[in-house]
């Protein structure tokens, strides 16, 4: 099983090099056999078949370890280390690998260049440079300020300082990376024990599935390091008090905005028993105040400042289809003419801070599942509302969820999405106007996904049965 996920993404790999948009001067694009293939429409179906291929082999392997850590009869620290073993070998051979099914890692090396030459990301944009740093970033952020926090840019600012390889600036950001799965990996069992969860099961989702290996280790994005930091800050806060946590959801929002949504989890865990509503508004003036003090402190220090606020509402220029509130908007301006999407956007922002409103002053407080629930609840619903989803968003919400107590449709709604999300990973934005790839990808992510779940069923079944084998899932 860990085996054949190492193959599986030693296939994704070698696929990748063939689908993903490289820097034109670098060495690995213009490799004879290489170059030929990325050149070439069948080179770029290959390329595509044999990724599918592997996030195919990759999700049946991960299907397989979830089935084994379910195994309630295996005591849950022999299933976790099992989890552990394979999320870290899953990982090993996507470590050298260029950006995969988005472009923004390319883009997190031009502005920590930009970082390195004293010029704030917030000011300019990676188009001031030239040369191979800025030959693979999409066009679409090539003159945009960046929204994210000053940590992400000062760790790409020290790593400019050692390289000017735009790939090797890449592996040094997916660093940042694996630091959230080591940090996910501590917190998620310790969730799970505020719920009565399997932590196994929990770890098995956060950390080894399709969905994070896709888009948090491959793809790159800073999402993976802003929750892993976020469900750390959970952890201390019911331990050392909320100056504690908030300290840290501040230093998560300093990587991306939206940890702030899991302060409202510090101060319900941090308050007594059936605590005011005087009480809950004061606590999270406090850990508001300080979280946003901790935003600015890393501002002031790296000299970068806050003027990312500023480019906050860059990632709302495209429109994305897994955005709720923008294909209602959508659907609004086909029946009417009118277009609605601004206004559609705006009332899902309403409703999330409605939303989060109504859990900070009804919910449970000095009670760690219920701070769990609540965290969970407005994580959810802040991608569900977000104005801009993409598949990675879900990792806002995952170990919050995934360390509930969820009913069975709830269990295999998460599976499925942690398993589809990565599997239909590589029908990405840059694949736009490839008519002929696309067609060939659709087709090859659902007779995959349509296989996949026929045997997974078939094996939950099986194990399912009275005298089904009582081997040990350890020692499988």
């Amino acid at each position: 099983m860990v085996r054949r996920g190492v193959l599986a993404y030693v296939l994704v790999l070698v696929g990748g090099l063939v689908v993903s948009v490289l820097p034109a001067s670098s060495v690995v694009a213009t490799l004879p056999l290489l170059s030929d293939l990325r050149s070439s429409t069948a080179g770029r179906m290959l390329g595509l078949a044999v990724v599918v291929v592997g996030l195919g082999l990759a999700s049946s392997a991960w299907l397989r370890l979830v089935r084994e850590v379910s195994d309630l009869r295996t005591p849950e620290a022999e299933r976790i280390s099992l989890v552990h073993r394979a999320a870290v070998a899953w990982t090993v051979p996507l470590l050298l690998a260029p950006p995969m099914f988005s472009r923004d890692g390319w883009s997190y090396a031009a502005q920590g260049a930009l970082t390195h030459l004293g010029l704030t990301p917030y000011v300019w944009s990676p188009s001031i440079l030239d040369g191979p740093i800025v030959e693979a970033v999409d066009p679409m952020w090539l003159r945009t300020a960046t929204p994210y926090g000053p940590l992400p840019l000062v760790w790409g600012s020290a790593a400019a300082g050692l390289t000017s390889d735009p790939w090797l600036l890449v592996v040094a950001h997916r660093v940042l990376s694996l630091v959230g799965l080591v940090l996910l990996a501590w917190a998620v069992p310790r969730l799970c024990r505020w719920s009565g969860a399997d932590g196994a099961r929990a770890s098995a989702l956060v950390l080894a599935s399709p969905l994070v290996m896709a888009h948090g280790v491959a793809g790159v994005h800073n999402d993976l390091l802003m929750v892993g930091i976020a469900a750390v800050a959970l952890v201390l806060a019911s331990r050392h008090g909320w100056f504690v946590g908030a300290l840290v959801v501040g230093a998560a929002a300093a990587v991306k905005l939206p940890a702030g949504v899991v302060g409202i989890g510090v101060v319900l865990v941090t308050l007594p028993l059936a605590a005011s509503v005087a009480a809950r508004l004061t606590r999270a003036a406090q850990v508001a105040a300080v979280a946003l003090g901790t935003v600015a402190g890393v501002g002031v220090l790296s000299r970068l400042g806050i003027g990312w606020v500023h480019a906050l509402g860059v990632p709302g220029e495209v429109e994305t289809p897994l955005s709720l509130s923008t294909q209602l908007g959508r659907l609004a301006h086909l029946l009417t003419g009118v277009d609605l999407v601004g206004a559609f956007r705006g009332l899902a922002s309403v409703a999330l801070l409605a939303m989060g409103a109504a859990v900070l002053l009804r919910s449970r407080s000095g009670h760690r599942e219920g701070a769990l629930r609540g965290t969970a609840a407005v994580a959810l619903a802040s991608v569900v509302l977000s104005p801009v989803v993409h598949h990675w968003y879900v990792f806002w919400c995952l170990p919050f969820v995934a360390a509930c107590v969820l009913p069975h449709r709830g269990r295999r709604t998460l599976l499925h999405v942690s398993w589809l999300g990565g599997l239909v990973a590589p029908l990405d934005s840059s694949l736009r106007g490839a008519d002929d790839v696309i067609a060939v990808g659709v087709g090859l992510v659902l007779v995959t996904a349509l296989v996949q779940g026929l045997a997974h069923r078939r094996a939950e079944a099986q194990a399912r049965t009275p005298d089904a084998s009582p081997t040990s899932p350890i020692s499988r």
